[in-house]
């Protein structure tokens, strides 16, 4: 029996992949702040005949890493599955926005994912077996203004898993990243998206994110992207220039 440690896994994109994981009896360890959500959700998982363990924590704390993976080992667990989900977005110019919420989003977005990466990595390399899913954004293909700090991190997360991927090649660990564009979760609602354009263009639901997001994921693809346009407009980028990018997506999710 395999187990899977899903952060964010309280709602959204986390809990649609235990649930996928659920059915393909694999044991899970849901991590996020909410407790009793958390509960619920392991209530629910636990009627397809897996054990399911809860650790509350709030990722976008220092040593919360740390803390994890402690009770991880003290629980006697050997995590096979990594899903570094938890993740959080900050509408607004950069100028205005509160820079310790923005602190907090980069410690989340980047350190908390990194970290865990890192601790969990080496027992998956000993064992000559694992897999690592990190959560990106179809914003890590561009720089994003009114999200800019939110941009930039899903850049690093699509960057760094890109890399540790290659340098993983042939050790019977493979990293993989999910880039979703917009996703009707409380993400949106959390990172005060209403006043902005984007959300109105059209989305996919977390279900459907999901579903191919895993099925990507355990074919062992490097970057998923869930969505034809989604995946058009990740590639487009690429081949004009960069501040012509960069005014497209300040038009598509400016103030309404």
């Amino acid at each position: 029996m395999k187990t899977a440690l899903i952060t964010g896994a309280s709602g959204g994109l986390g809990y649609e992949l235990g649930k996928l994981m659920a059915k393909d009896n694999v044991d899970l360890i849901l991590v996020a702040r909410n407790k009793k959500k958390l509960e619920e959700n392991a209530n629910e998982l636990r009627k397809h005949g897996i054990q399911v363990d809860v650790i509350v924590s709030d990722l976008s704390k220092p040593g919360a890493p740390d803390e994890v993976y402690a009770e991880v080992q003290r629980m006697g667990k050997k995590v096979d599955i990594l899903v570094n989900n938890a993740g959080v977005g900050m509408f607004g110019r950069f100028i205005e926005n509160d820079l310790q919420q923005e602190m907090d989003m980069l410690y989340l977005n980047i350190n908390s994912l990194t970290h865990l990466t890192k601790l969990f990595l080496r027992g998956m390399k000993d064992r000559g077996h694992g897999k690592i899913l990190n959560i990106a954004s179809t914003a890590a293909f561009q720089p994003g203004p009114l999200m800019a700090v939110y941009y930039a991190s899903k850049a690093y997360v699509l960057s760094f898993s890109e890399a540790i991927e290659n340098e993983l090649n042939g050790s019977g660990v493979t990293v993989s990243t999910l880039c979703p564009g917009p996703t009707k979760t409380d993400f949106a609602d959390r990172a005060d998206l209403g006043k902005s354009k984007l959300f109105d263009m059209g989305t996919m639901d977390a279900e459907s994110v999901a579903k191919i997001g895993y099925k990507g994921f355990m074919s062992n693809r490097s970057v998923i992207i869930p969505g034809r346009q989604n995946r058009l407009m990740a590639k487009s980028v690429r081949f004009m220039p960069r501040k012509l990018a960069t005014r497209i997506v300040r038009n598509v999710q400016k103030e309404k």
